[in-house]
């Protein structure tokens, strides 16, 4: 076999590896990416089920690419604030998108 030969089969050999590498790379950043919004939306719940502003059992938490969405019902709206709040601090959090939805109560004649 000359060196042309030997040059050219080592380069396809070399081409084949990386493109092998650059697919298993693609296909674990998808299911890192997975991991990563899983682990977010328990880190978020255990911040806002702790704190005791948030108050966050009823706050339901939806995580798509790092962006977190707050829905749900909240009793006052210093719980609302405070669960976006708690929400930002969190590492790994993008964003908030803050549905979450103060009560309203009827009038205490109405009660």
């Amino acid at each position: 076999m000359k060196f042309r030969d030997k040059w050219v089969a080592t380069m396809r050999t070399i081409t084949i590896l990386m493109v092998f590498a650059f697919l298993t790379a693609a296909c674990q950043s998808a299911y890192a990416d997975k991991r990563t919004d899983d682990a977010l939306y328990d880190l978020v719940k255990q911040r806002l089920a702790s704190d005791r502003d948030a108050k966050g059992g009823g706050i339901q938490v939806d995580v798509l690419d790092g962006v977190v969405t707050l829905s749900g019902k909240v009793p006052e709206a210093k719980e609302k604030t405070a669960a976006e709040r708690v929400t930002r601090k969190t590492k790994g959090v993008k964003a908030v998108v803050n549905k979450l939805e103060v009560e309203t109560l009827p009038p205490r004649n109405q009660r």
